[in-house]
Parts: structure tokens; sequence; C-alpha cells
């Protein structure tokens, strides 16, 4: 066992059923999951890399859960942390639930061999208007990522990964779209979902149609007879674009593609019609860069 480190409050756990780890139990089911995450303002981070970018945007712990071995290397950025002053708050540092692999994988469902969770407070969305015009630093976005009804986490934190990579200012999500803040699109986007600022529409797909009050074209990739190539985007780009994603499998509604200004596709070779969406976004993100 190691020596107290200063400023970290530890708690050792020795049963999987300890009523103190409820916010990590079986982790491994989706559905409840998906449900249960966000009705209780709280997400999960996973890794110690993960964690370190969602602290470094300001997102609030509420505890963490790891092996010994991985205690001090996130000792530091614990440490660090303000104590639990809240209204009605305990006062005392955030817990750091420890405890051995064997408790850990009975309480979460899966081995935890990236280091550590920690259950984190959501932050609240602003609104999408608020949000494209006060992206970046307050100068506004100039290109964003839309998401339509996107299922899989995997594909999710793939879109948010590309769109931190390539620039884009902002990604915002149908409200049926998966969660961007589930555990699996966190770890799949390496933590960048903490890095792109997203938030969620309130109406679909009416609310394309206040996007382009903003001022934006909106550009839906999709297949259709009158869609003009994404080379055609590029080569007299607006100057403030949003390019709409849609579901695996049947890609954009209807509603989505008539709201937007036009339908774009990405040029094709080799007798393949369309790319998978986490492709498909990476390609036209890079495509559409701003320099």
């Amino acid at each position: 066992m190691s020596e107290p480190l200063p400023g970290v409050r530890v708690v050792r756990v020795t049963a999987p059923h300890d009523e103190r780890l409820r916010d990590y139990t079986g982790l491994t089911d989706v559905a409840l999951r998906a449900k249960h995450e966000p009705e209780k303002g709280l997400y999960i981070a996973e890794s110690s890399t993960v964690i370190r970018r969602a602290l470094a945007a300001g997102h609030r712990p509420r505890s963490f859960l790891m092996a010994e071995r991985w205690l001090a290397d996130l000792a530091e950025e614990i440490a660090a942390l303000p104590v639990d002053d809240a209204p009605g708050g305990t006062g005392e540092p955030v817990p750091v639930y420890v405890g051995e692999p064997d408790v850990l994988q009975a309480v979460t469902g899966f081995h935890l061999h990236r280091g550590a969770l920690a259950a984190m407070h959501r932050p609240p969305l602003p609104s999408v208007h608020e949000l494209v015009t006060g992206a970046r630093d307050g100068a506004g976005a100039r290109r964003v990522a839309v998401l339509e009804d996107i299922v899989d986490h995997t594909n999710v934190g793939a879109i948010f990964r590309s769109a931190a990579a390539l620039g884009v200012d902002a990604v915002l999500v149908s409200p049926r779209c998966a969660d961007p803040l589930y555990r699996r699109s966190v770890r799949v986007s390496m933590g960048t979902v903490f890095q792109v600022p997203w938030t969620r529409f309130e109406t679909w797909p009416g609310g394309l149609t206040a996007l382009r009050e903003d001022g934006f074209a909106v550009a839906a990739l999709a297949l259709s007879d009158d869609a003009v190539s994404l080379d055609e985007v590029v080569a007299d780009p607006p100057q403030r674009l949003a390019l709409v994603l849609g579901t695996e499998g049947d890609g954009l509604s209807r509603g989505a593609v008539e709201a937007a200004d036009r339908v774009v596709t990405i040029p094709m070779a080799g007798g393949v019609d369309s790319l998978n969406v986490a492709a498909a976004s990476a390609v036209a993100f890079w495509a559409t860069r701003v320099p």
C-alpha cells in the first residue's frame, strides 16, 4: 500500500456492492448507461489521458475510481482540485476510490486496464445560437459539423476526433443523436469531445433553418441526382459552412436534405457509392478546412 498523498482523499474499497460506487456499476450495459448517465447529470471519463483533458476543459469530477498503481499518475491533478464547497457539499476533497483489480472489474463489468475512471458532472449545454456565434474564443464559428441521429458511439467519437484535428469550430447534434459524452464516444475521441465546442439541437430539422439565419450555408452530405461535388464547394467556399452528416445505413432524412441549401457528394471511385460516416466526415472536414 502506498503512502498517503497530500491533498488526495483516498478511500479504499473492498466490496463491489459498495453503495459509494454506484456511479460506476455495470458500465458495459449500453442501454442502461446511455439512458442513466444524462439523467444523473454525469458522464464517465475513462483513462488518465481523457480525465486530464476533461479537467483541463474545466469539467468538475464527482469522484474517481482506480487501481492502486494508477494513483500516483493522477495525484498532481487531483490534489489541485478545489474541495466540494457547493451548496450541500461535503467541504472535503473529491474522493478517490481505490481497489484491487478484481473488485473494480466486478463493479464496472470490464477489466480496468486504461488506468482510471472518473464520474464527471455534465456542464450545461449552450444554445446552438450561443455556440455558433461565440465558438473559438468568441470569434464565431466558420465551419461546423451537424450530426443527424448517428447511433454508434464509436462513430460519434471518431467524428469529434477528426473535427478537433481538422479545425472544425463546433459540432451540433440532433435530438436523437448518440451522446458525445457516453463513455465509448469519449474514449474513441481521445478526449477531444472536451476540446471541440458542441451542443444539441432542441428541434429537428427546424434547427437547420435557425442555423441558416445565423449566416451558415447548409450542405447535406447525401446521394442525390441534383447533388454537387465536394470539389465544387471547395472551389467557391462560403464564409460560414455547416456540413450535415446522417445516420449509419439510412443517411440523412428527407427533412434534413430539404432544409439544406445544397446536397453534396464526395467524388468516389472503384464502384463504391459512399463511405462510413466517420470516414466521410474526415474527408469533408479536410477538404473544407479554413487556412
